[in-house]
């Protein structure tokens, strides 16, 4: 499909030829090493997960805590939104709740936007 085609179709027609594998073993990383911060994903299940989030906040890392097994109104998510809150303070960090199934910690150095990219 050419690329006037793909415009006046509004891009909605692909196939597995419009993609790429990207191998990150052919790009040259500037750093030279590990990275200093890294972004992990976690799922909060119950007070016991929050200490290896604490952790990698205190560490200088990002998470993303999934939460969908939480109960909004529960006093445990309360409990632990509470104990995120303090460790975002203390390492003068940021902390949201993306909508009812995530939250979003970050360690000093770092903002989270509360608005969304256009």
């Amino acid at each position: 499909m050419g690329i006037m085609n793909k415009l006046l179709s509004g891009g909605q027609s692909h196939s597995t030829d419009d993609y790429v594998t990207l191998d990150l073993d052919d790009f040259d990383t500037a750093r030279g090493g590990e990275a200093r911060t890294q972004i992990h994903i976690a799922e909060i299940g119950g007070q016991q997960d929050v200490i290896a989030i604490k952790d990698a906040v205190y560490d200088g890392d990002i998470v993303i805590a999934d939460v969908t097994r939480l109960r909004i109104n529960d006093s445990t998510m309360e409990h632990i939104i509470d104990d995120l809150q303090q460790v975002a303070r203390e390492v003068d960090g940021d902390i949201v709740q993306k909508g009812d199934d995530q939250i979003i910690i970050v360690p000093q150095g770092c903002g989270i936007s509360r608005r969304k990219l256009a």
